[in-house]
Formats: C-alpha cells, sequence, structure tokens
C-alpha cells in the first residue's frame, strides 16, 4: 500500500489555477469549492457562502478577517433565532437528544466558521496585512514546517490560545505549582478531580503507582508529591507524552516519574492504579476531544477489564469518573456496575465532589439540567 499523500486545497485565483497543502486538526476535509475573499467582503455574502459549504481565502488584512469570523459567529449564534409558526406543540427533548441536538448544532456551527482560511509561508509567516508572529505557537502545536499551506483561521486562533495555555500554565492548588498544557492536550482546569486524588486515602505500603493515559501528568505529579516513590504514566498520544514529560522535568520529578508509551497499563503490577479516562461515551470530532469522549467507552472498559491484572494484592483502582454520562442518559449506572462485577472487582468506597465550573450554574446551557446534577467521584476499586 502506498502511503497516503497530504491532503491539498485547489483554487483558481487571477485566472490561474492554486493549490496548496491543507492542514485541520480536527480532520475536516479540503473544501471543494473555495472562492477568494478580501476586506470589501460583506460579511452576509460570507456568511451565505460559508453554510453552503464554499470556504473562503483571505487576501486582506489580518485584523479584518478576525473582525469577519466574530461576524460569521454571531450570525451563527442567531440563525434560527426569528420565531416560526408552530404547526402543533412537541415533547420536550429528552436530556440524551438535547446533548445530540447540541452536539449536532456545534458541529454545523465549527464547519461553518472554519470557511474562512488563511494563507502559511512554509517558516509559519502569514502573507497578509496586520498578522501577528505565529511562529512559534505553530511550532509547537505543528512541528517545523516544511511548505506554504492553508488552514482556517479558525484553527489558528486556537493554536494562539493553546500557545497561551502553555506558556502561562495552569494553577494547581494540589501541586501550588502550574501545569503547561501542550497543544492537542487537555487542559486540568477542572481542579475537583485533581482534589479527589490529592485527598484519596493511599493504600498501605503504596510506594509503587500508574497513572494510565496521564494527558499533561497532573495526576502522576500529584501522586509523586504525596510520597509515592515511583509513578509510571503512560499515554498513547505523542503530544501528551512530550507535555507530560516536560511538566515532571519543570516540577522536578523526574526521579520519582517515568512517562511511558502504552495503550492503557505499563508492565508489572502497583499497590495504586489511577485512571481519569474520557467521561462521555461518543465520537471525537477532532483530536482534543479524545479527553472528553471514550468511543463506546473503550478505555473505561480496558481500564476496569485488565486493572486486577496489574494490581499487587491488596492493591486498589481508582477510577476517576463523572456520572455526566448517566444524566445525560448515555451510559445507566447499572452498565458502569455491570463492568466492574465483570471485572472482578468490588467497589471499596466512592468518594464523591460537586464540580465548581461557571456551566454548573449557567441555567441557558442547553444541557443544564445535566451539568447542574452532576458529580464526579472516585470510586476505590479492589480485585475480589
Amino acid at each position: 500500500m502506498h502511503p497516503q499523500s497530504p491532503a491539498r486545497i485547489h483554487w483558481t485565483e487571477s485566472d490561474q489555477e492554486r493549490s496548496a497543502l491543507w492542514r485541520s486538526e480536527s480532520g475536516m476535509p479540503a473544501p471543494k469549492k473555495v472562492v477568494i475573499a478580501d476586506d470589501k467582503t460583506p460579511a452576509d455574502v460570507a456568511y451565505r457562502l460559508a453554510c453552503e459549504g464554499t470556504a473562503l481565502l483571505w487576501r486582506g488584512d489580518f485584523q479584518n478577517a478576525r473582525q469577519l469570523l466574530q461576524a460569521l459567529a454571531r450570525r451563527a449564534d442567531h440563525k434560527g433565532g426569528k420565531p416560526k409558526r408552530v404547526k402543533e406543540p412537541k415533547a420536550a427533548p429528552t436530556l440524551a437528544e438535547a446533548f445530540h441536538l447540541h452536539r449536532q448544532a456545534q458541529s454545523q456551527r465549527a464547519r461553518t466558521l472554519a470557511m474562512l482560511l488563511i494563507p502559511f509561508d512554509a517558516d509559519y509567516t502569514i502573507p497578509l496585512r496586520r498578522a501577528p508572529e505565529v511562529k512559534l505557537a505553530c511550532n509547537e502545536a505543528y512541528g517545523r514546517g516544511e511548505e506554504p499551506f492553508v488552514a482556517s483561521l479558525r484553527e489558528l486562533l486556537g493554536v494562539i490560545g493553546a500557545h497561551e495555555w502553555r506558556k502561562n500554565g495552569v494553577e494547581i492548588a494540589a501541586l501550588d505549582a502550574r501545569i503547561h498544557p501542550h497543544y492537542g492536550v487537555f487542559s486540568p482546569i477542572r481542579g475537583e478531580y485533581v482534589q479527589l486524588v490529592a485527598d484519596g486515602p493511599l493504600p498501605a505500603g503504596a510506594s509503587r503507582a500508574f497513572d494510565i493515559g496521564t494527558g499533561t501528568g497532573v495526576l502522576a505529579a500529584v501522586l509523586a508529591e504525596r510520597g509515592i516513590g515511583q509513578v509510571i504514566a503512560t499515554d498513547m498520544d505523542q503530544r501528551a507524552l512530550s507535555c507530560a514529560r516536560e511538566n515532571i522535568q519543570r516540577l522536578e520529578l523526574q526521579q520519582q516519574v517515568q512517562v511511558v508509551q502504552a495503550d492503557l497499563f505499563p508492565e508489572g503490577r502497583a499497590p495504586l492504579v489511577v485512571c481519569n479516562p474520557p467521561w462521555l461515551p461518543g465520537r471525537p470530532s477532532s483530536s482534543i476531544e479524545y479527553a472528553i469522549y471514550d468511543p463506546d467507552s473503550r478505555m473505561l472498559r480496558g481500564f476496569l477489564g485488565g486493572l486486577s491484572a496489574h494490581l499487587e494484592p491488596g492493591g486498589e483502582g481508582w477510577l476517576i469518573l463523572s456520572d455526566l454520562a448517566e444524566h445525560l442518559g448515555l451510559r445507566p449506572r447499572d452498565q458502569l456496575m455491570g463492568w466492574i462485577e465483570a471485572a472482578g472487582l468490588k467497589v471499596l468506597d466512592r468518594i464523591d465532589v460537586r464540580p465548581s465550573h461557571p456551566r454548573a450554574s449557567d441555567a441557558s446551557d442547553p444541557l443544564h439540567g445535566a451539568r447542574a446534577a452532576e458529580v464526579t467521584s472516585l470510586w476505590r476499586l479492589a480485585a475480589r
């Protein structure tokens, strides 16, 4: 089999056929229809084209492109805002239906806003008036530049935002230090799950621990700070591995924490095995969403299924999991309990905490009912 060639985007400009490498971290295919847009392009025209799936390759002032993107977002957010004549009353959607409708709307919005495109030179210079310097941010996200390419402005803004997160870091109370997330690695901004691991009662003689799916390395660092002499942190994602190693080094914990590439478990057994899998079963629509959505609960079931074989006698597995999926009707509690039992495990204890993030109290959120009822738990599991 021949390796798949990189996707390219094609357009006509000044009566000439042009093409460039296409880049999309969300996996969006290169738009088939592309028109040139600039400072004179009206927002209403741009929005109509974007909704029809026609991409707009920007040739005007960069800051004007940002303003146009904001105008497109306002139109997308108010789409369907006009009252419609209702023929007959409809039953209110269930939370599961509301969740799927919400994801569908978010996906459509993202596709529409991704239609505003920006050109890049091979060294990540943007050849537009008043364009920012983005070489460092792009190098962090994409690696070394090799040839000119085209990407959506929305993706670029995500790259710039991720660079700021990486530079400034996220304050973690349990560490009294900052964790610096990399592009594409989920940021530990929800502190309640970190605090559960910081406060949970350690098994007697827990001198070794595994952190499964470490991400930024935050939980591995917390376990090391709690005095566990050897922590093996695993992940499959190259960005996560790089991020975790950098954070562990920055915290000067490299003598205690080893970051290794593994699908779930490393070799051997430990008195404590910790896992914070993605909390919602579902299909991710971009690389960052793999920290939120676990297709067919693969990681959750894999952790539970392999846990007893990696626990030392008397050891504990700590599963950190929100019950949001239960409130949304995506995974019933009985199913989770069935998986625990089928894996030959028993529940020693469950420590619960209410989320403190702003969305839990945002009544305008379409999923407010589920978020307001959400509880995050540390399940202490042991082999039966």
